[in-house]
């Protein structure tokens, strides 16, 4: 596992005490018990559309699920524009589609520490002229089982569903999913439309995460 230095901009980080980082650790919790009702190793999230916070809000949840004691792997699937290298401070070269290339490397992933004991990324890579076809392959089941053997839970950044195939893609090989939700700015219709797309797959859509959402003051000042 390629080590880096701590170069992250997350709220959990730096600003642990503030309403925005409970609401991650609400949001992890709300997974835990998810999880008992049926078993959560690998987790998708996405969104309906793009800028409604997809990618910021899976680096918190990594964050904070690793800071429970959790083994946690971040996988950048999002293999058209690829935002965790750029969240963490860190160098893209390498990372899944690499994997996708060199199927031996499925045994020694270029997994990259954060600096958060317990969290490493395996990033995008470079960017393929194909990657719902990439993400379909074979090759991909492969890579997921051998990163769930290395981890408590392993959780994939992908590309808006309404988009793209890609998430729903992806959707359908993992245990579930996250919708993204920016308050203000997903329309509801594009909402049910991703609902409905996932559901065609048959994935287990676990619940949906609100962003851009104001604080009550009077609540705020409890923490």
């Amino acid at each position: 596992m390629t080590s880096t230095k701590t170069q992250v901009n997350l709220v959990t980080l730096t600003d642990p005490r503030s309403p925005v980082s409970e609401a991650y650790r609400r949001l992890r919790t709300n997974l835990e018990f998810a999880s008992l009702t049926g078993k959560i190793e690998t987790l998708v999230v996405t969104s309906p559309g793009p800028d409604e916070g997809k990618s910021t809000t899976l680096a918190n949840l990594a964050v904070v699920t690793a800071q429970a004691g959790k083994r946690v792997i971040l996988v950048d699937a999002d293999l058209r524009r690829p935002a965790q290298h750029l969240i963490f401070g860190v160098s893209n070269e390498q990372g899944l589609t690499n994997l996708m290339i060199d199927p031996a490397l499925v045994q020694a992933p270029p997994l990259v520490a954060t600096g958060v004991e317990g969290l490493w990324l395996l990033l995008s890579g470079p960017l393929p002229p194909n990657p719902a076809e990439l993400l379909a392959s074979p090759q991909m089941e492969r890579i997921i089982e051998a990163l769930k053997e290395r981890a408590d839970l392993v959780l994939f950044d992908a590309p808006p569903v309404i988009a793209v195939t890609d998430a729903a893609i992806l959707a359908a090989k993992t245990d579930g999913v996250l919708l993204v939700l920016r308050a203000g700015k997903t329309k509801r219709e594009h909402a049910t439309r991703a609902r409905e797309l996932l559901e065609q797959v048959k994935a287990r859509i676990i619940g949906s995460a609100l962003t851009n959402v104001e604080f009550d003051a009077e609540i705020e000042g409890y923490y």
